[in-house]
């Protein structure tokens, strides 16, 4: 009785386990069916594959400036609003010049004084003004040429014809002396005031024509004296002198005003524009008025805000790319653009700008490129996210395999196909890779193979492992 309890026991157990073992193959081998029937498979095939390096960042403007009041008063006049196209030069706005530092409202004056100064330095160099000191050197020069030929002849000894001539005049010159003395002394006594008067002039010039043939005849027969000749060669050193500075301001002329005089007058005229240029608000570029912080009457100090204001006519985008990458991109290189604020359309655009110098933050070094948008239009606004998407590689007629379905096995890249209904593992050798895809440069696997994109894991035996790229 005992044996057969044990026996029954025994029976029962072995019922158990077989059943177990039953039942565990059995969902073994319908998680193995599900897992196939779940298998995802794309034909291999010669293709193009496209490598792309995608980076995000903010669009901007061509260019971009806040302007500031440099003076401190009171705004007067606002000349433009918001949306307004403006040119370089524009007033934007203006100061009501009573309520500006002193300084302002005389740079007018200043301005005035400058200008008239600048233009009499000009005029003096005039031709007239030419005109007018050649002919000053001119009678300088014949000037000099008297002295010179005066000093000269002062010098030279005396002929006798001259002596005997100077010796004749000093005969006439002492009997003229001598009649005008009888004339004179008969009629001293008289009456006739008038005849006297005019006795003593004919008497005086008498005597002094006597003088001078006296003087006459010593100078030729003795030679003129050191006080004559001091006084002729006086005479020349001053002719010398006056000639040498008209020439030399003649020549000066020709020049025109030196360069350091007209800097020096420009520069005051540009000091003194620029002060009362303070009055007004200018706009530096071609642009759009995007944004104005003043109202009439409002008082501002230096560094107030005015305007900021964009330039429209490009819209770019700088990305960081990586050192890895950057060797790749160049300038007009084409790149397709993304907008968060417009998803779903694609944008164009091209390499306008590649940093020379990289940036390195916590360890990773990047470069700056600026990609200019070729067709953007009115949904694309300052400030705005872009994805930039810059291809770096074409290649053409290759064979390619779908990233996902690659993986490693004991260091080697593998991918599975099916082949009569059964997963085969076959061993390749990758080239570039993009985003989706890679090029097979080597390997068993052949154009038509069923390529399983989602193989099982353990159960089927296949070491597992997620492999992409070179």
């Amino acid at each position: 009785k005992k044996n057969m309890k044990k026996f029954i026991i025994i029976a029962l157990v072995i019922v158990v386990i077989v059943g177990g073992v039953y039942l565990n193959n059995k969902s073994k081998a319908e998680e193995a069916i599900e897992e196939m029937n779940s298998l995802e498979t794309e034909t291999a095939r010669i293709d193009s594959i496209i490598a792309t390096v995608g980076a995000t960042g903010t669009v901007r403007t061509n260019q971009t400036a806040t302007l500031t009041w440099e003076i401190s008063g009171n705004v007067e006049k606002i000349l433009f609003e918001v949306g307004d196209q403006i040119k370089k030069g524009d007033v934007l706005a203006i100061l009501d010049e009573t309520s500006v530092p002193q300084n302002v409202v005389l740079a007018k004056a200043d301005i005035l004084s400058a200008e008239n100064g600048l233009e009499a330095l000009f005029d003096s160099f005039d031709d007239a003004a030419v005109a007018r000191t050649y002919e000053q050197m001119q009678e300088a020069w014949k000037v000099l040429e008297y002295a010179e030929d005066a000093l000269w002849n002062i010098n030279q000894p005396y002929r006798q014809a001259s002596i005997d001539h100077a010796e004749a005049n000093l005969v006439l010159a002492n009997d003229k002396v001598v009649e005008a003395k009888k004339q004179y002394e008969k009629y001293e006594n008289s009456k006739n005031e008038t005849l006297i008067a005019s006795l003593k002039v004919t008497l005086a010039s008498a005597e002094l024509s006597q003088d001078s043939a006296e003087n006459t005849l010593y100078i030729y027969t003795h030679g003129p004296s050191a006080y004559t000749i001091a006084n002729y060669e006086a005479d020349l050193q001053v002719a010398q002198t006056n000639y040498a500075a008209l020439q030399k301001a003649y020549d000066e002329m020709l020049l025109g005003p030196e360069q350091i005089e007209v800097e020096a007058a420009e520069a005051r005229i540009t000091a003194a524009e620029m002060t009362l240029d303070s009055l007004y608000v200018y706009a530096p570029f071609d642009a759009t008025i995007t944004e104005t912080y003043i109202m009439l009457g409002d008082a501002v100090n230096p560094g107030s805000l005015a305007f900021r204001i964009d330039d429209y006519s490009r819209f770019l985008v700088d990305v960081n790319i990586s050192e890895v990458d950057v060797n790749k991109i160049y300038d007009n290189q084409k790149v397709s653009l993304t907008f968060d604020a417009m998803f779903e359309k694609l944008y164009e655009g091209y390499v306008v700008d590649v940093a020379y110098v990289g940036n390195t933050v916590q360890g990773m070094v990047s470069f700056e490129v600026t990609i200019e948008v070729s067709d953007p239009d009115d949904l694309i606004k300052p400030g705005m996210t872009a994805g930039v998407y810059i291809t770096i590689d074409k290649l053409e007629n290759v064979l390619i395999v779908p990233n996902r379905a690659v993986r490693v096995v004991d260091g080697e890249r593998v991918i599975y196909v099916m082949e009569n209904g059964s997963m085969v593992e076959k061993k390749i050798v990758l080239g570039m890779s993009s985003d989706f895809y890679s090029e097979v440069l080597s390997g068993e696997l052949e154009v038509g193979d069923e390529i399983i994109l989602n193989p099982p894991s353990a159960s089927f035996g296949f070491g597992m492992g997620m492999g992409m790229g070179r």
